[in-house]
């Protein structure tokens, strides 16, 4: 167990916060917390739904109606379900990277610190 003096990690659970050389207490209030763990699943769960909609709906549900159209001289649905569809997951990862660094900078808990000189 360590002693009272060492730095302890921020478990969100009772009496267990970090010492305040780490972060600042307006970061660790339990209403900013929260605010960034809501926007984190908000963020999670309209990408999912775009993944969703995009494996299982074009992919699978949609395809026939999608067939109809033809990208680079194959049936639009059948693309969606072999090409379009890991293209539609790699610009999800990007913009969930992009998305995690803007919300992780507006509640202060990124790993951008800058010094005084304003260099990182």
């Amino acid at each position: 167990m360590p002693d009272k003096d060492d730095k302890e990690v921020y478990h969100h659970a009772g009496d267990n916060l970090p010492v305040h050389d780490q972060h600042d207490e307006e970061t660790l209030s339990e209403e900013r917390v929260r605010a960034y763990w809501r926007a984190n699943v908000r963020l999670l769960t309209r990408l999912l739904a775009v993944w969703f909609a995009v494996s299982f709906g074009a992919g699978i549900v949609f395809v026939e109606p999608l067939n109809s159209f033809t990208l680079g001289g194959f049936p639009l649905g059948f693309w969606f379900a072999q090409q379009g569809a890991i293209y539609v997951f790699m610009v999800l990862i990007f913009v969930y990277a992009y998305q995690m660094r803007k919300i992780e900078h507006h509640f202060g808990v990124d790993d951008d610190a800058e010094d005084e000189g304003g260099t990182v």
